[in-house]
């Protein structure tokens, strides 16, 4: 899915939008968050057989801060593919190269902090890699990584709910519809 950028619109800051039919068109995607709008997402996943790598997101992110999440989480510019634009952030915020697989997609929406909301259709991917694979986070974006089961996961959210993004509680409760 590619979009052909607007007369006047930049790429940066600049995401697909989704309209009541269907349709995209360019979004701030600060505008998309404070009004809750619905806007393509890609949610990457590294997985290492049963173990998922986990970011920490730092500290001075928009929303959500400090909190874990799945590996990798953005949003397409407007004019990129879902695909590359996850190869692309994942890349970029934790000096990852790796084949990429398309599994799903899902939409949900939810309030996350700062007066902010995710409502998201969300192009989900799966990547392979060893434990020992060398992870260089940008540290403007991930604050620390750590490998963890679903199961772990699972365990820990039902007791530490809030030092997980509400997108990642929603993708644990949702884990077989992710197709990964």
């Amino acid at each position: 899915m590619t979009m052909a950028p607007a007369e006047g619109v930049t790429k940066a800051g600049v995401i697909p939008g989704i309209a009541a039919d269907g349709a995209l068109y360019p979004i701030d995607k600060m505008d998309a968050h404070r009004h809750a709008a619905l806007h393509l997402a890609v949610s990457v996943f590294v997985m290492s057989g049963e173990k998922l790598l986990l970011q920490r997101r730092a500290l001075a992110k928009y929303h959500c801060g400090g909190m874990w999440a799945n590996t990798c989480c953005s949003h397409p510019h407007w004019g990129e593919a879902p695909a590359d634009s996850a190869v692309r952030r994942l890349r970029e915020e934790l000096g990852v190269v790796l084949p990429l697989e398309a599994c799903n997609i899902v939409e949900y929406k939810a309030r996350v902090t700062d007066g902010l909301w995710e409502h998201e259709r969300v192009h989900i991917f799966r990547g392979e890699a060893a434990p020992t694979i060398e992870i260089r986070p940008d540290a403007s974006e991930v604050l620390e990584t750590r490998w963890a089961s679903v199961e772990e996961l699972s365990r820990d959210v039902r007791i530490n709910a809030e030092t997980y993004a509400p997108w990642f509680r929603i993708y644990l409760e949702r884990w077989s519809e992710l197709g990964l």
